[in-house]
């Protein structure tokens, strides 16, 4: 039922009927399918069998990353120093919200842990999350 009403719109033909994603190129190809449908739902013209095609891609390309392209965790330290970086700041920049440059090094050069006055300080600072500190 889904693959006849989906295949009216040329995407089974192609991508082929879904399956288990093995290659890049595989990946590639759903990818752009999923984001034709997306540009489809956003016009409302998505009917439910190509919205319940859309739900599968997803998790075809959703199990794909993971294996493939799973992002490691990162340390607290590490998430702060690429905030640093990301935001071209200095240790005296994080004197507000470490109360000295002193602990600021001791934090940055890991001597020292992040308490949690530091990282309510700094998750607002940055915009983030506190639950990336942890």
């Amino acid at each position: 039922m889904i693959a006849t009403a989906i295949e009216k719109k040329d995407l089974i033909s192609n991508i082929g009927a879904p399956k288990v994603i093995t290659s890049d190129a595989q990946h590639e190809r759903y990818v752009a399918a999923l984001l034709e449908l997306e540009r489809r739902e956003r016009r409302g013209r998505l009917n439910a069998a190509e919205r319940a095609f859309a739900e599968l891609l997803t998790l075809l390309v959703d199990a794909y990353e993971e294996e493939h392209h799973a992002i490691p965790s990162a340390s607290p330290l590490e998430v702060l120093r690429e905030l640093v970086k990301a935001n071209n700041l200095r240790q005296k920049d994080l004197v507000p919200e470490f109360g000295t440059e002193s602990i600021v090094s001791e934090v940055l050069n890991g001597k020292r842990e992040l308490n949690k006055d530091h990282i309510e300080k700094l998750s607002k600072r940055f915009n983030v999350s506190p639950a990336v500190f942890f």
